[in-house]
């Protein structure tokens, strides 16, 4: 492989443009202190669309998302950059997962959804969040169930109903931000270099709309996804750094124990 110096006209600029539209967006809202929550009619045909979005996302249609991304990816990758591929999603998914299990209990930043619903004083965060995950979805399940009592105009449609009892962790960071940016900025690398930029444009469309379904479903605020966006962009090009380096000696090594690999690529 050569080093990747060699393809910075051809990938590593449009990729890090890419990665520098993904910060703009949430950066333009942070500076702006512009909320997206509670903007958007969250029993709306929209409000759907987006929950089955962010979907793609959540545990556990977050792997067949990461299948799907690699079934494409095999089609259209030579044997030895897919393999390289599978090793850098591998390593990048776990970072991600290992730093945001890491940092949410470290920041304990209560999400949009829960401060609201303390505003309209249909729970306390404080003593919320201090209780075992299972406690939290039958409390956030009494709360979200008491919204139509109550003097405000929001009310939720059953899907994102659902979505608001099954996510009751902190805010910080935005796992499903750090996912979507970190895929696409390892799967966008391998595919720009074999000259494909229909799919890293879709995959851009995919992270930038994961952004907003995050904070127009009022599970983080926009410092999150800004955050996590920058934080994603690091693990992904830091995954491919090392993949990059380590990948001739695993090659080898994988090309002795499977001899099949090293016969004629597609």
């Amino acid at each position: 492989m050569k080093q990747l110096s060699t393809y910075m006209p051809s990938v590593i600029l449009p990729m890090m443009i890419g990665w520098l539209i993904l910060l703009i967006i949430p950066g333009v809202l942070f500076v702006s202190d512009a909320s997206l929550f509670p903007w958007l009619s969250l029993d709306s045909t929209t409000a759907e669309t987006l929950f089955w979005l962010t979907s793609t996302g959540t545990a556990p249609y977050g792997v067949a998302t990461v299948l799907f991304v690699l079934l494409l990816s095999y089609q259209r990758l030579e044997r030895s950059r897919f393999f390289s591929l599978f090793l850098a999603i591998s390593l990048s998914m776990c970072t991600t997962l290992g730093l945001n299990h890491y940092l949410k209990p470290f920041f304990n930043e209560a999400r949009p959804n829960a401060v609201w619903l303390e505003q309209n004083y249909l729970l306390n965060t404080d003593s919320f969040y201090s209780l075992s995950k299972a406690e939290r979805q039958e409390k956030m399940m009494a709360a979200v169930n008491q919204i139509e009592y109550a003097d405000t105009e929001l009310s939720l449609a059953p899907l994102v109903k659902q979505h608001w009892q099954h996510e009751v962790g902190y805010a910080f960071p935005s796992g499903h931000t750090l996912f979507a940016v970190t895929l696409t900025i390892v799967a966008s690398f391998y595919l720009l270099l074999a000259g494909n930029l229909i799919l890293p444009s879709v995959l851009l469309l995919w992270t930038v709309a994961m952004g907003f379904s995050r904070m127009l479903l009022g599970m983080h605020w926009t410092q999150d996804v800004l955050a996590s966006t920058f934080l994603g962009g690091l693990i992904g090009l830091l995954s491919l750094f090392v993949i990059h380096k380590a990948f001739p000696y695993i090659w080898s090594i994988s090309t002795k124990l499977i001899p099949k690999l090293s016969k004629v690529e597609r």
